[in-house]
Order: C-alpha cells, then structure tokens, then sequence
C-alpha cells in the first residue's frame, strides 16, 4: 500500500477523448489521482461531480485531478458527458495501476467476496513524493479534505 512519503509510481494510461495520460508529465505541479469501482455508480458519480465543482480551486492550488477505475475510456467518456465533469478520466483494464497503488483489494457484498478497487485518492507533489493518502474513502466530505491539503501543500 501506498502512503505519505513514498514515491507515486508513474503510469501511462488511456484516457477519456483519447490518447494517453502519465503521471510524470504533469510534474512540476502537483496531482491528485483518486481511484473509484465504477463510472456511474451514486458513490463515484458524487465524487466525480465534486471534484469537478471544485476544479477551478484545484487548479489554483497547482494540482491536476485524475480519476482511475477500470472502464474502458470510451465509457469514461458517456460518464464525462452525462454529468457535464471537468476531470480527467483514466483506464486501468489490467489492474496493473491500481495493484502498484495497492488499491486492489478483496472486498465483500451481501456475502460474497471479489476483486475491486478500494475507493482511495493520493495527493502527489511536484517532485513524485506523495504528500497525503486516503484509503476507504468516504465520499462525503471528502473532496473538500482534498482540496484543503492541496491548497496548503
């Protein structure tokens, strides 16, 4: 599992609107790069649109925002368009991101266990080192909780 302190590994992924996104390429500034189950869903659809909302003071802060799940970029762009969001969206289909992150996890539901992704964002500075981890989010409050440590990064 990742945490505060430890170097964010890098990635190339596909992304909405096609092309690639990598980390690396947004350094100087900072980024926050937040991991959801699915596009869509009310828990990621909430998360996705506060984020987007508060975009403009995120920016400000010198931070990009990138979301992660395993759908496909096509479908990330439906998610896009359908709820109007200012994120950047990437795909993850084989894992390989979110395994490095540690975000892959067994999780259980009306008693049955299966692989997914455990809601989680990192906020990453201009040098790679990640500067604030959150696991098992709670999406309440929680991009607001972001936005303040971006802002005082």
């Amino acid at each position: 599992m990742i945490s505060e302190g430890d170097m964010a590994p890098d990635f190339t992924l596909p992304r909405d609107g096609g092309g690639t996104i990598t980390l690396s390429e947004l350094r100087p500034g900072k980024a926050v790069v937040y991991f959801y189950p699915k596009d869509d869903t009310p828990g990621c659809t909430k998360e996705a649109i506060g984020f987007t909302e508060h975009l403009d003071a995120f920016k400000a802060a010198g931070c990009d925002i990138i979301g992660i799940s395993k759908d496909t970029a096509a479908k990330h762009d439906k998610f896009l368009a359908k709820h109007a969001l200012g994120v950047i969206l990437a795909s993850d289909a084989d894992d390989q991101v979110c395994e490095a992150y540690g975000v892959w996890k067994e999780k259980s539901m009306y008693g049955k266990t299966y692989m997914g992704i455990e809601r989680s964002t990192f906020l990453i500075g201009g040098d790679g080192k990640v500067l604030n981890a959150w696991h098992k989010v709670r999406v309440p409050g929680h991009v607001e909780a972001v936005l303040e440590a971006a802002q005082s990064a």
